[in-house]
């Protein structure tokens, strides 16, 4: 099944407008939900509205209210909400470009990719593409969408353009204040020497597909083992972590920094020939 576009329109350079299609890059099938079930039915729970004092209430009595103070809401209905939402537009202007290593890694959200929507719009959608890469910039715009304006970034992503969705600076925390307290100091330089030699060695070009979620392989493991048993009952397994340092609190940096780049170095066993039938 063809991949669904999440937003059609038209992106917007001064008097250039390019059709284009935006689609997920991300999804959120390798992820295990769990619902909460009452043990002897093997029923799943359900919830009521309740208010303390005075129990189950219908769903026709709920307002939303924004709290201004302990116990205080402002109410809102919910024309008045409607109203003030963002009208959803089917252009993305672009208002400005900027280097990529001006915006902070923090502000980044959510990719998403973005293709010419036909043939006709692909010769300008080529051209802003190369433009972007020719200057080194990264451009802005602001997305209305589903009630909401979201800020937006577009970079070139190969044949395509990459579009990420950037947090607003207000939804952003300052590392400052959590790094306060750590001392304006130089480490020694046999330990940075060290160090350094140790990511040298560790370095490789990225690979996604090298890394893989266990725990949720774990889960995955355990639930297929107890659908085929059709047992009710807990299944624990002992697992022995590898990277488990009990009773051996390293505190010497330097010869736990040696002892590492020495690791690495020990020559790895040849592999086992296998014997001719």
């Amino acid at each position: 099944m063809a991949a669904r576009a999440y937003w059609q329109g038209q992106i917007r350079l001064a008097l250039v407008s390019i059709p284009v299609e935006i689609y997920t890059a991300t999804k959120s099938g390798a992820k295990i939900s769990f619902n909460q079930i009452h043990e002897p039915s093997g029923k799943r729970i359900s919830y009521e509205k309740v208010v303390p004092g005075i129990g189950p209430v219908d769903r026709d009595e709920i307002i939303r209210g924004y709290e201004v103070s302990k116990g205080n809401y402002v109410l809102l209905e919910d024309e008045e909400i409607e109203a003030v939402k963002i009208e959803s537009k089917r252009t993305l202007e672009l208002v400005q470009f900027v280097d990529t290593c001006e915006i902070d890694p923090l502000y980044y959200d959510k990719p998403y990719y973005v293709a010419p929507q036909d043939e006709l719009a692909e010769e300008a959608f080529v051209v802003l593409r190369e433009a972007l890469r020719k200057a080194k910039k990264v451009a802005l715009g602001q997305l209305s969408m589903r009630g909401s304006e979201k800020l937006v970034a577009i970079k070139p992503c190969g044949k395509g353009l990459l579009l990420e969705t950037l947090r607003y600076a207000d939804e952003v925390r300052k590392g400052q204040s959590f790094f306060a307290d750590i001392e304006e100091t130089k480490p020694k330089k046999e330990l940075l020497d060290l160090a350094t030699t140790l990511i040298e060695q560790k370095s490789a070009p990225f690979d996604a597909s090298e890394f893989e979620d266990r725990y949720v392989e774990a889960l995955r493991k355990l639930i297929d083992k107890k659908a085929k048993s059709k047992s009710k009952k807990a299944i624990i397994e002992d697992v022995d972590d590898p990277n488990d340092a009990s009773g051996s609190n390293v505190i010497d940096l330097m010869a736990a920094l040696k002892k590492s780049v020495d690791g690495d170095k020990a020559p790895k066993a040849p592999a086992k020939r296998k014997k001719s039938a």
